[in-house]
């Protein structure tokens, strides 16, 4: 499915979300606190659309994709050069204990199979102390508007994505998955459970997205 979305991925995103996904980003980025020569890895990296944000930092940050057609996709964009490309399994992330600072998923836990899995592989490729930083979307906060963002996703956004997407029916799962997707605190618990410390959450753009920040536990203590 996201080999088929790959070619107009960056741009259909960047019209269904009116622009804000770049704001999304960088709140992303400044999150995670990232400094000098640290390593990151930015896991469901797609494109590396993501990626090239964190770079800014004057971190190392590797994206890292199941999708082989997203990341070529990626790799020809002039504006990802000198981003290192790494296709992986979020299930069986091919790094070694510890290789990372910290790690960050973006719009990208909502489509993994094993959800705790994949948050203990990356405590596991994060040092003790290290960072998380997950962007998802997430359930608005303010009742009368949550009815309206809940009809935009089931019947505006398909039509847009159908005259702007490479592969529109890719765009109703991800309506649905966003709809059955578990609200801030609940994700929060997950993330507690499976080797995160200090797990808090902050909304963004009245709860349509959510950050959630977590530190790597330290085995020893």
């Amino acid at each position: 499915m996201f080999d088929g979305v790959s070619r107009r991925y960056d741009l259909t995103n960047t019209v269904l979300s009116g622009g804000l996904d770049r704001h999304w980003r960088k709140r992303t980025r400044q999150c995670l606190e990232l400094e000098h020569q640290q390593r990151v890895l930015d896991l469901a990296a797609g494109t590396g659309v993501s990626t090239a944000e964190l770079r800014r930092s004057g971190a190392t940050a590797i994206a890292c994709d199941f999708s082989l057609g997203m990341l070529r996709a990626g790799r020809a964009s002039r504006r990802r050069r000198g981003v290192p490309f790494v296709a992986g399994d979020a299930l069986h992330l091919p790094f070694p204990d510890g290789a990372f600072d910290s790690a960050t998923i973006s719009f990208g836990l909502r489509n993994v199979t094993d959800v705790p899995r994949a948050l203990r592989e990356m405590a596991r490729v994060v040092r003790p102390g290290g960072r998380l930083v997950v962007c998802e979307f997430s359930r608005p906060t303010f009742g009368p508007f949550r009815v309206l963002y809940l009809n935009y996703l089931m019947r505006l956004l398909p039509w847009i994505a159908r005259r702007v997407a490479s592969n529109p029916e890719a765009y109703v799962y991800l309506a649905e998955s966003i709809r059955a997707w578990p609200p801030q605190h609940e994700l929060a618990a997950v993330i507690a459970t499976a080797g995160w410390t200090d797990v808090r959450f902050r909304n963004l753009t009245l709860g349509i997205v959510a950050l959630h920040m977590a530190e790597r536990a330290d085995p020893a203590r």
